[in-house]
């Protein structure tokens, strides 16, 4: 299952990001305007408070003060508060006394004497506070309200997208005819992309129909005249009392006959799909096979002083097309006898379906084992007989196989081919 979040979930994060990073920047907007007004406010009625004290006490020399439940004066450090001792003139904002009160404070000096204005704002806070947290709550109950009603909108905005996505999801290599109709809440957008997608559907359609049909044309059209010369070939053979130069010369037309049907037989495997390839198959004993792969290419070997040594095969059972196989494998070991002048060339098998062709040949330099495996470099020409080995390269990808070369110039080469045995997992 795809970990991947949907288009629909991108856009609910980065909204839901929005709207927390608005609701936190609007709240820290407000409480700094919130603070600047109150310092401004309590600042005013204080000064306020004290400018008409001494305007009462200038006017009235029996005038005196008379403190409130939250509006105390102080005249000297005697009796005013610890904590306002050794603050400086102005408003001071929050002071905590000893007893968990808090105050406002003004400090002035007038006639040479110290007076401090005390106003009470432990409650004041308090409901500060409150307001705090219900302002705080309110704009989470607000951001989840909005989460929801973005999801229930982002779910029908999009719900022609999804709608769409699924039907492309479903769309199958096998069958013909299909198409992507948008749904009637699709957007113009929407309907461009269907459009394009089924234009290419339709052209697909006609490439995929070219090619099968040339499949099935090469199938019999190419197979059938090299039945022909390899047939002819082997009646030529049974005539007796032929001449040697005739004789060789029709061996190497039969030979040659049975390479190029191999070779078809590669092709076709590549242009075929490997799931429909691989159904066509049939389970094939490879410790029965190899001995006539071997049989097959040991005609090659004439003029070298070679030797193909077959080590105790181990029972394996494979299912694929017998064909691609023997293609395969003989490929290998014809690469092996061509590369190689004199020694022997062994051959092993074991029972999870591992080939393993060793030869004592020339050798590949790391260039063109590279080339081998490189299948989408094409500009460069093979060198010598890399055509061959990077076909079945080809072949092995297709079919879900694995070809490791190793090489080195004048130390022979190590072909190993890991096939699917039956039971084995994949």
């Amino acid at each position: 299952m795809s970990r991947t979040r949907s288009l629909r979930t991108r856009i609910l994060y980065w909204l839901a990001a929005y709207a927390l990073l608005l609701a936190a920047a609007v709240s820290l907007h407000g409480f700094l305007v919130n603070e600047y007004a109150e310092r401004l406010l309590w600042d005013s009625m204080l000064r306020t408070e004290f400018a008409r004290h001494l305007e009462r006490r200038a006017s009235d020399p029996h005038y005196r003060w008379s403190d409130s439940d939250s509006l105390r004066l102080y005249v000297g450090d005697a009796s005013a508060p610890p904590e306002t001792h050794g603050l400086p003139d102005g408003i001071h904002d929050e002071v905590e006394l000893a007893d968990g009160t808090e105050i406002l404070v003004l400090v002035d000096h007038v006639d040479g004497l110290r007076h401090v204005l005390t106003l009470d704002i432990t409650e004041m806070e308090r409901e500060e506070d409150r307001l705090t947290l219900f302002i705080l709550g309110s704009s989470v109950l607000l951001v989840l309200l909005m989460g929801a009603v973005m999801a229930v909108g982002l779910g029908r905005a999009l719900r022609p997208l999804t709608t769409l996505a699924r039907d492309i999801a479903a769309l199958s290599p096998d069958r013909t005819g299909q198409r992507v109709v948008p749904g009637p809440q699709a957007s113009s957008e929407l309907e461009v992309i269907a459009a394009a997608l089924n234009d290419y559907l339709q052209r697909n359609e006609h490439f995929v129909e070219r090619e099968r049909a040339f499949i099935r044309t090469a199938s019999h059209e190419l197979r059938t005249p090299v039945a022909v010369m390899s047939g002819a070939a082997e009646l030529a053979l049974a005539v007796p009392d032929i001449p040697a130069a005739t004789a060789h010369q029709l061996r190497r037309i039969r030979h040659t006959a049975d390479d190029m049907d191999r070779l078809i037989a590669l092709l076709l495997a590549l242009a075929k799909d490997p799931a429909r390839l691989l159904q066509a198959g049939h389970p094939i004993e490879l410790s029965a096979l190899l001995p006539a792969i071997i049989d097959d290419h040991r005609h090659l070997t004439r003029d070298k002083a070679l030797e193909i040594v077959l080590h105790a095969p181990q029972p394996c059972t494979i299912l694929a097309p017998p064909g691609v196989v023997s293609a395969t494998v003989g490929n290998l070991l014809r690469n092996a006898i061509e590369h190689s002048d004199d020694g022997r060339i062994e051959i092993a098998l074991s029972a999870d379906a591992t080939v393993v062709i060793r030869d004592p040949g020339h050798g590949m330099s790391p260039e063109q084992i590279s080339t081998i495996y490189s299948r989408m470099a094409r500009s460069a020409a093979p060198v010598g007989d890399g055509i061959g080995l990077e076909l079945i390269a080809r072949v092995c990808e297709h079919l879900g196989w694995a070809l490791e070369i190793d090489s080195a110039p004048g130390g022979g080469t190590t072909a190993t081919l890991r096939m699917h045995a039956l039971g084995s997992a994949r």
